[in-house]
């Protein structure tokens, strides 16, 4: 057999960049940098920051402040992903704890008082919490489809957060909730500073400890890692909590910032969101793998065009359509099948051995090994074998 030629063997991808171009992520950001070149060409004051009272305002302030939300449920998301899983009631667990907050606050003897915005918050964090039980109970342990199971919260929420507001927007003023919907912590955005220690918590955890690599054994093949020892129910418990959690403080986040709660509006469509950027950033519906880089990245993605298509002046309208269009291109970017292409068209002639120049080189005919004649034993005559020559 002949050798494969040196050419048209495939290099091993143990660099740097060559890890990076194999990458979903860097799609993503790709697609984020073309976002943000828009609008330094079409809106060359976009990236201009201002300190006014020891606070930083801009539009990338903007950006970061009302993407913390959607970010901070779709960090959760990813772990619930990661395991194979799916939450679609975040948004209804977002409107019931805002409105579980309000109505308390509303219903006090004292509604501007500390104690009485602790007393909301704790009780929204707790109601939260028991959603994302009940979630996770169901999943693990009763064993219904991920799907099925955050769908009935999901069509449910709704109605039961409507019941706590009596249907009404419960408004209410509180220091502790404007403070948390628009107040600055070391001069930003406090929903800023909550966002990103949530996701710095989840990375040092998922990083740094077994816990990242557990989840990612659960999503890959559960019954392999409850062979291996591993506690799949658990984990798979813990992240429903966990996004609900997060959910539950997105709501607080979101409702204090209009320092009202709509039980009908609040959290519309987020869950959808949440998923978007959590896929944008290159973590597979199949489970597995994550990445919370990637899922900064989309959730900054989709915040990023919201914002374009509000400073070009067009109508609310057309945000879907264009994230639409953005989502399917980063998908498109991010296929095996599609990436594979442009790499062929980007090397044509990696594929096969080197021709002659300024041809592509095409294969021939492989000539026939040359038929060597048989060794001479010592002790023989040519022409006969050994036994032969004994016998004879």
């Amino acid at each position: 057999m002949t050798d494969t030629p040196a050419a048209a063997r495939p290099r091993p991808a143990t660099g740097l960049l060559d890890r990076a171009r194999r990458s979903p992520v860097l799609w993503a950001v790709a697609a984020l940098g073309v976002l943000l070149l828009f609008n330094a060409v079409a809106n060359p004051g976009f990236f201009s920051l201002r300190i006014q009272d020891g606070h930083l305002f801009g539009n990338l302030v903007n950006v970061v402040k009302n993407v913390a939300p959607v970010l901070l449920i779709a960090v959760g998301m990813t772990l619930v992903i990661a395991t194979r899983g799916i939450d679609l009631s975040v948004g209804a667990v977002l409107a019931i704890s805002g409105s579980v907050a309000f109505t308390i606050v509303e219903g006090a003897a004292d509604p501007s008082s500390g104690a009485t915005a602790a007393l909301a918050i704790g009780v929204a964090v707790a109601a939260g919490l028991v959603l994302g039980a009940w979630n996770g109970f169901l999943v693990s342990v009763v064993g219904i489809q991920p799907i099925i199971a955050t769908l009935v919260l999901m069509t449910a929420g709704r109605g039961i957060a409507m019941l706590v507001t009596d249907g009404n927007i419960v408004t209410a003023e509180n220091p502790v909730f404007d403070w948390l919907g628009g107040g600055f912590l070391l001069g930003l955005p406090v929903q800023v500073v909550i966002t990103a220690l949530v996701l710095l918590a989840v990375g040092v955890f998922t990083r740094r400890t077994a816990l990242g690599v557990l989840i990612e054994a659960v999503g890959v093949n559960p019954a392999a890692a409850r062979l291996a020892g591993v506690r799949a129910r658990s984990i798979t418990f813990t992240v429903y909590v966990f996004v609900a959690l997060v959910a539950a403080v997105a709501g607080l986040m979101v409702t204090a910032n209009v320092s009202a709660a709509d039980a009908n509006r609040a959290g519309l469509f987020i869950e959808l969101d949440a998923i978007l950027a959590v896929v944008i950033g290159g973590t597979s519906l199949a489970g597995g793998r994550y990445s919370l880089t990637g899922t900064v990245v989309g959730a900054l993605i989709l915040q990023t065009l919201t914002t374009t298509v509000l400073t070009m002046g067009l109508p609310d309208e057309y945000i879907r359509l264009f994230k639409a269009v953005v989502i399917i291109m980063v998908f498109l970017l991010q296929a095996p099948r599609v990436r594979a292409a442009l790499r062929r068209r980007r090397r044509p002639g990696a594929a096969a051995p080197a021709g002659t120049a300024g041809s592509p080189a095409t294969p021939g005919p492989v000539p026939p090994e040359p038929v060597r004649p048989p060794v001479p034993v010592p002790g023989t005559v040519p022409g006969r074998s050994a036994e032969q020559g004994v016998l004879r």
